[in-house]
């Protein structure tokens, strides 16, 4: 097959549970030992690591028909710059996806499951064997592709970082973070473990987890109920919702701000109270963070940027 674009084609991967054993053990022997030592199955991670490896070199050898392909490990992504007219295309879990889309403008994103028997995928609607259709439909814009919702954390000194999931803002260690708190017209004073910003599309994730420990501490209490979010919290709704984990209230801090929707009429706004070691980092990646220490303000709202996922 002819090339159909002199444009980018961008593999983005990710290394292996095994690769990573093997960066902390030095060779396979002892990441083996360590393994089976604690009784788990290591032919586990030998299996899944020679499936993945097998499916980056048919996607590679698929997509090298079609254009010049650059292979990015996913700890290279902060700091890559993306062409607007390079394709995109993420092979891994749901997480990678979610990774990739954050550090795009928006160019669309091929998502690919690499191992469709380990993997339910929610974010890969595309199997290794698909790509080299799937990548030709996108060229002749016969593809459609999801919109998805991104929070955005600005703070006052220039800083910005976007969400796909969700934001965390708090300390880095298990210690209270000092705020101020403003929602709307409303403002207090906090002492919490953090606060998650959660948008649809991890809304099946930590937000969904708050919401059941909730539950269950209501349920405990005699007081049974079912948290549900509004059925257009989807990928796409035009809004986040906020929880604020373990508030305590005191003299000095309050907890009547701890759960609900940030909108572009009512966006939030966080002043930090931490002398240090506060943090926003989103998506789970806690060494791409900004420092959010005292006196930084961040304005938390809908992102004015959206991902795209092609289906």
């Amino acid at each position: 097959m002819k090339r159909l674009t002199e444009n980018k084609i961008i593999l983005v991967t990710r290394t292996t549970r095994l690769e990573e054993l093997m960066a902390r053990f030095n060779t396979i022997g002892q990441a083996k030992f360590y393994i089976e030592h604690l009784g788990a199955d290591f032919s586990d991670y030998e299996t899944e690591h020679k499936a993945y490896k097998m499916a980056v070199k048919e996607s590679e050898t698929q997509l090298t028909a079609l254009g010049r392909v650059q292979v990015l490990d996913r700890a290279f992504l902060p700091n890559f710059v993306f062409g607007d007219e390079e394709t995109v295309v993420v092979l891994g879990q749901d997480g990678l996806v979610a990774n990739a889309l954050k550090y795009l403008k928006e160019q669309a994103v091929i998502a690919v499951n690499p191992d469709p028997h380990r993997w339910d995928g929610v974010l890969l609607p595309f199997e290794v064997k698909d790509l080299s259709q799937v990548v030709v439909d996108v060229f002749a814009r016969r593809r459609t592709f999801r919109e998805i919702t991104m929070a955005k954390a600005e703070l006052n000194n220039g800083q910005t970082l976007y969400g796909v999931n969700d934001l965390f803002i708090g300390q880095r260690s298990h210690v209270s973070a000092r705020y101020q708190i403003s929602v709307g017209s409303t403002t207090e004073q906090h002492s919490s473990s953090g606060i998650i910003v959660s948008t649809g599309l991890g809304s099946t994730g930590w937000l969904k987890s708050v919401l059941a420990g909730a539950g269950g501490i209501g349920k405990a209490f005699g007081r049974a109920f079912e948290p549900i979010l509004p059925r257009d919290f989807s990928w796409e709704a035009d809004y986040l919702f906020y929880t604020v984990r373990e508030p305590f209230p005191s003299v000095s801090s309050a907890a009547s701000l701890v759960f609900g929707k940030i909108t572009d009429e009512s966006p939030m706004t966080l002043t930090s109270k931490m002398p240090e070691n506060g943090v926003i980092f989103s998506d789970g990646i806690e060494a791409d963070f900004l420092e959010f220490n005292s006196g930084t303000r961040a304005l938390i709202h809908r992102a004015e940027k959206k991902g795209h996922l092609v289906v």
